[in-house]
């Protein structure tokens, strides 16, 4: 069970809640679905640099609050929140929302520090990426991740690369791991994120589970 079911969707309810939080009915839910998609997707772009971990979005009669968690909070607020004005901007256009507009929803940004960068798996799986992607050795990149994992005080990690990996013909799969991390107890609170790498040889699948404590 632990290797065939999403560790977080398996803990919804129980340990963690749904990234987007809102109700809608006929056509749309679907509108309001692309629209998530849309907004998740521009601001990962925009705010890469920050180290864009996760994005909430709840929506009520007519508001919208979007719950940004960040690494670097400092590059996304700016200089006397310069950069939040921006970002509201550039959503506001993304969505064709009018601000002087009564009848569009009120568009309310909030950032969230990350406390502990290395202990969040979304962040882990994308420096591992973007290091595959530089052509380093995944070995070390994959020891030097589960070090800092384990430094900054997980129960456990495991890392797996799984594609073509080091250019190798054939696919493989190359996994790490350290301390413990029990995927069926509903009681430990599983970090798990996938990200592909886009290497010169082809995709290489980025999979990080972190057993947070």
């Amino acid at each position: 069970m632990g290797q065939k079911i999403h560790p977080m969707g398996f803990r919804l309810g129980s340990l963690y809640t749904w990234s987007s939080r809102w109700f809608a009915e006929g056509t749309r839910y679907k509108e309001l679905v692309l629209e998530d998609v849309i907004i998740r997707e521009n601001l990962r772009k925009k705010l890469k640099i920050a180290g864009v971990s996760s994005i909430e979005i709840e929506r009520s009669i007519n508001k919208l609050d979007i719950i940004i968690h960040v690494a670097k909070p400092g590059m996304v607020i700016g200089r006397g929140g310069t950069g939040m004005e921006d970002i509201k901007k550039y959503l506001l256009g993304l969505l064709k929302i009018k601000a002087d507009d009564k009848n569009s929803p009120k568009v309310d940004i909030r950032i969230e520090p990350i406390k502990e960068p290395n202990l969040d798996a979304y962040l882990v799986a994308t420096n591992i990426a973007d290091q595959l992607i530089k052509r380093m050795p995944y070995k070390r990149v994959m020891a030097q991740s589960v070090d800092r994992v384990m430094g900054g005080g997980a129960k456990g990690v495991k890392i797996m690369l799984s594609g073509r990996v080091a250019g190798a013909e054939i696919k493989r799969v190359e996994k790490d791991q350290a301390g413990i991390l029990s995927l069926q107890t509903l009681r430990e609170k599983v970090d798990f994120a996938s990200v592909p790498s886009l290497t010169k040889s082809g995709y290489i699948g980025v999979k990080v589970w972190i057993c947070r404590p």
